[in-house]
């Protein structure tokens, strides 16, 4: 099995190796666009170019994961028209699972601008969140802290006292950057808010695709 995986940046390497410890006998190739970093404050014209571009040397892997919020809900429409024989899998921020879990009825989604303004992802608030309070801090820096091995905490915990004062139980991490500093994050929040990622979901989508 062949499966390649696409990230604007760092975060790829984060679903990279969860795929390696579901699928240990798969072949994975990661392929990213640092030079072109960051993706969230790109029109969704410029992340198709880029996103086309990055993938050529995986096309042709028995699955694709494009492992960038901002690319998946950019791009991977036009991708699977113009390569109609590749199969791709996208992510989305977990919206639908985050509703299913909260008590309070008030989650926090962590994402890019890109993302957090996109039409995919109104959909998806408008289909599952009208009666739900969805807070969406500015967690803009987050993802250059963490391709730069920068971390300032400090930063970090202002967005997540802001979500913790506004009774959000759990948050979604709507970045692969993201799951760099979950452990933190984790900690920081403590037991009673869950935190949720989609490298589990992931490797079941591809499992399920591939009819492994």
């Amino acid at each position: 099995m062949n499966i390649g995986v696409f990230d604007s940046g760092i975060g790829g390497e984060a679903v990279a190796n969860s795929l390696r410890n579901y699928f240990p006998e798969a072949k994975i190739t990661l392929v990213n666009d640092r030079e072109n970093l960051p993706y969230g404050d790109k029109t969704s014209h410029q992340i198709r170019l880029l996103t086309d571009a990055a993938i050529q040397p995986i096309l042709g892997s028995d699955v694709i994961v494009i492992a960038c919020n901002s690319a998946t809900t950019a791009a991977i429409e036009f991708l699977r028209g113009k390569y109609t024989n590749q199969k791709f899998i996208g992510i989305e921020p977990m919206i639908k699972p985050a509703l299913n879990l909260t008590k309070t009825r008030i989650i926090g989604v962590c994402a890019t601008p890109a993302t957090l303004g996109s039409n995919s992802y109104r959909m998806l608030k408008d289909k599952y969140a009208r009666n739900y309070q969805v807070v969406e801090p500015d967690c803009s820096n987050w993802a250059q802290m963490v391709e730069n091995n920068d971390l300032n905490n400090s930063e970090v915990i202002t967005v997540l006292d802001e979500m913790i004062a506004n009774q959000v139980d759990v948050i979604v991490l709507g970045r692969t950057h993201y799951h760099w500093i979950k452990e933190l994050i984790v900690e920081y929040v403590g037991p009673d808010i869950q935190v949720l990622e989609p490298s589990e979901a992931i490797g079941r989508r591809v499992s399920s695709l591939l009819g492994d």
